[in-house]
């Protein structure tokens, strides 16, 4: 951490990634439809940022049905809740007696 700043997760850091963390963080858990129409994202770009955040452990995916739609869900995992806490505790030490 050159001079002093503390590192901020690059995984969390993203604008997307953040804010679907954040939307993720207040609910047990979510679908595809409603990240997407929450963060005014395409499929593709929410789909691609998502599995980032599913790969470093942060948010897990399950796909079930309603009737005979295809649903995709994610939810916040311990491991996602506690790198969000600290993405957040170091913003606050970054941002310093700013706010």
């Amino acid at each position: 951490m050159p001079d002093g700043l503390p590192d901020l997760d690059p995984v969390i850091h993203g604008k997307l990634r953040l804010a679907a963390l954040s939307l993720l963080i207040g609910v047990e858990e979510a679908d595809f439809t409603w990240l997407r129409q929450k963060t005014g994202s395409t499929d593709g770009n929410l789909g691609a940022q998502m599995l980032k955040l599913e790969e470093a452990g942060y948010v897990a995916m399950e796909k079930r049905f309603a009737g005979r739609k295809p649903q995709t869900m994610y939810r916040m995992t311990p491991a996602g809740r506690k790198a969000l806490a600290a993405y957040v505790a170091a913003l606050k030490r970054l941002l310093g007696g700013a706010l």
